[in-house]
């Protein structure tokens, strides 16, 4: 019997290889928030955008992946290939800089996510002492994790 020995490449990914994970992640995760899940939260959304938002008040190029809203809420969903506990603080900076940006959001309901295509125990974890969301992929479809959410 022969066993043929697989060696690891550990070479970090390049900045294109990422891109494209991330692309890949972000347009996932888009298509099946606004196709097959417009009610997350006990909430109807029926407005969503994605990356490269303008800031009306500042004119800056502000990225948030997924802003979904309605009448009264607003969520914002950062994608990640592969999340990490960095990920949860950035998302939280995010969040608390977002109402400064977007004045309209001032008194609307505010709700985080991170989707990604895995996570670990320790961004779990993290998730839910923070009580944000997490959206996961499941081959083609998502699951979503909501029982710890709050209200930012």
């Amino acid at each position: 019997m022969k066993t043929d020995v697989i060696e690891s490449n550990n070479k970090p990914l390049t900045m294109e290889e990422e891109m494209k994970d991330y692309r890949f992640a972000r347009d996932f995760f888009f298509n099946a928030l606004y196709d097959e899940t417009k009610d997350m939260f006990g909430e109807q959304f029926d407005d969503f955008s994605s990356v490269g938002t303008t800031c009306p008040k500042t004119g800056f190029n502000v990225n948030y992946d997924i802003i979904m809203s309605n009448e009264e809420t607003v969520c914002l969903v950062e994608v990640v290939y592969e999340v990490d506990t960095r990920e949860v603080t950035y998302l939280l900076k995010k969040e608390a800089q977002f109402r400064a940006y977007f004045p309209e959001f001032q008194n609307k309901k505010l709700y985080l996510a991170i989707a990604s295509t895995s996570f670990d125990k320790h961004v779990e974890d993290e998730c839910k002492k923070q009580g944000i969301a997490m959206i996961k992929k499941v081959g083609d479809t998502i699951e979503i994790y909501d029982e710890h959410l709050k209200v930012f």
